[in-house]
């Protein structure tokens, strides 16, 4: 389960699947990472979609890491090439759970 501000619509915009779409397609006509865009939602990159759902799209002004096991946050933050402070303050909680999103503004 991925963790969330309580104003997490800043960090992606919604998309409505339409019939042929994949999620390479998706991830390539946003410019993002098609293993980042399954993972935000909870999807297998190869898993069936099917039109009319709704997933997330991580918007271009922010940086996006799920969490793995054993992850601290002075790592989290050395992989953004920020502070942990920063890191505190995009995020609302920051469990380090296997499978965390985190966030990060780009500056």
């Amino acid at each position: 389960m991925l963790n969330y501000r309580a104003d997490n619509d800043v960090y992606y915009e919604y998309y409505t699947i339409r019939k042929g779409d994949n999620l390479y397609q998706i991830a390539k006509s946003y410019n993002v990472n098609p293993s980042l865009l399954a993972a935000l939602n909870g999807l297998d990159l190869n898993e069936f979609i099917y039109p009319n759902q709704v997933i997330m799209v991580p918007k271009k002004d922010y940086s996006y890491y799920i969490t793995k096991d054993g992850d601290t946050l002075a790592l989290v933050a050395n992989t953004f090439e920020t502070t942990q402070d920063q890191l505190l303050k995009n995020n609302e909680t920051i469990y380090l759970r296997e499978g965390q999103l985190i966030v990060n503004k780009n500056i």
